[in-house]
């Protein structure tokens, strides 16, 4: 199982805690998290990528181990802490103001 960290917009639609488990089929990528995560959640479906192009949403950020995959292709693979459940994927969301 995948432990995902949710910020508390998304947690609160999906009307869920701050960490959901999640199953993953095949390799493990920031795309098959947010698919397996949508599936399962089809609540926040469009609200974590576009739904045509699929891309990150504004404001949102991803982070696995300390490292910062916000700018990472949808298909780029996660640590295996990740996968064996040592470590959450991290959507956070961002703050902005001026």
């Amino acid at each position: 199982m995948i432990r995902v960290k949710l910020p508390y917009h998304l947690r609160n639609l999906a009307q869920v805690g701050p960490e959901v488990e999640i199953e993953v089929e095949g390799e493990l990528t920031i795309g098959s998290i947010l698919d397996a995560l949508e599936a399962q959640y089809p609540v926040l479906y469009g609200t974590i990528r576009d739904r045509t192009t699929k891309k990150r949403r504004p404001f949102l950020r991803f982070f696995a181990c300390e490292e910062d995959y916000s700018h990472e292709s949808s298909d780029t693979s996660l640590p295996d802490a990740v996968s064996l459940g040592k470590e959450p994927f991290f959507i956070v969301g961002a703050i902005a103001g001026g």
